[in-house]
């Protein structure tokens, strides 16, 4: 019932409504072995299980996630008049450890987008696989919002493209002129293979990045292999990429270059500017990091020019 109502009342998306499920599963299973159910859990029985699960060696975040379940599916049975009381109302969570998110310069973006052009076993999948990586970098989208993408959303060589995001919320974020060109590339070559489908009989698909799995679009998981090959092809570090870092780096470099914070939040699909901010504490932690290492007063950079002197000596 209640990732039912998550589902219809808040509009959570498929990956959020998992999430709840695994975590609330685990919680299920503890509570058997307590000889405890759902309807007779105490705030000390809730307190204990996070006792558990700290016990287990859990991250600090999936602590954090797991209570944060807890107290969702509380809420709701009080709200719905399944228990008198919500017992994980008053128990605060173990904190997250705040860390920025991992960052890469404007030159990797730029390697990234060239090895793209060329990773594939043909033309389309080279096609295809620039678009998908200039539209990430262009627009910030998650992942999720990219890989589903209707086709009928882009049609037109459009200047802006319409997200479906988290909750059923829409937004508009504007295109660069290389993703206009790579989606307009994109949109010929796959047009091509859809009308040699239908030839066959084959059934049209609505996405812009169409696969024959159950979900009829390429996966967030696919999409996530693909970006390490073309980070180990671009001789960029590996574990730096990923498709969010992507997302990180479209609003850190928009922010280098100027970009209003609440523009940015827009784009991103943030609901809160809060979680926006994040990207001011990047780049000031970045701006620290050139003038440390550049900078001919600094500690770091006499270091390393003494060491260089030391070897040119030797």
């Amino acid at each position: 019932m209640f990732l039912e109502a998550q589902a219809a009342e808040l509009g959570a998306a498929t990956n959020t409504l998992l999430a709840y499920g695994r975590d609330l599963k685990d919680f299920e299973s503890w509570l058997n072995r307590q000889n405890h159910r759902f309807d007779d859990v105490s705030r000390a029985d809730v307190e204990n299980y996070l006792v558990f699960c700290d016990a287990q060696g859990l991250a600090k975040s999936t602590r954090a996630r797991r209570l944060s379940a807890v107290k969702q599916l509380y809420r709701f049975a009080f709200e719905e008049g399944l228990r008198t009381d919500n017992p994980a109302i008053q128990i605060s969570g173990p904190g997250q450890e705040k860390r920025l998110p991992k960052v890469l310069s404007v030159e990797e973006v730029d390697r990234l987008l060239s090895a793209a052009r060329s990773m594939g076993r043909n033309d389309t999948d080279r096609v295809r696989n620039t678009c998908l990586m200039e539209l990430l970098y262009a627009t910030g989208m998650r992942v999720s919002e990219l890989v589903g993408l209707p086709v009928s959303a882009t049609r037109g060589d459009p200047r802006l493209l319409l997200i479906l995001g988290k909750g059923g919320k829409e937004r508009m974020v504007p295109l660069s002129p290389d993703a206009r060109d790579a989606l307009a590339l994109w949109i010929k070559m796959r047009d091509e293979v859809e009308a040699k489908n239908t030839a066959l009989k084959k059934p049209a698909s609505r996405f812009l990045f169409p696969s024959r799995g159950k979900e009829g679009h390429l996966t967030r998981h696919w999409f996530y292999m693909l970006i390490k090959d073309i980070a180990v092809a671009a001789g960029v570090d590996p574990s730096k990429v990923t498709p969010h870092t992507l997302r990180h780096a479209f609003a850190t470099h928009l922010l280098a270059g100027g970009a209003d914070l609440r523009a940015i939040q827009t784009m991103l699909g943030h609901a809160d500017v809060a979680t926006t901010e994040i990207y001011t504490h990047v780049l000031e932690a970045r701006l620290s990091e050139l003038v440390l290492d550049h900078h001919p007063l600094s500690d770091t950079a006499t270091r390393k020019d003494s060491g260089k002197t030391s070897s040119d000596g030797q």
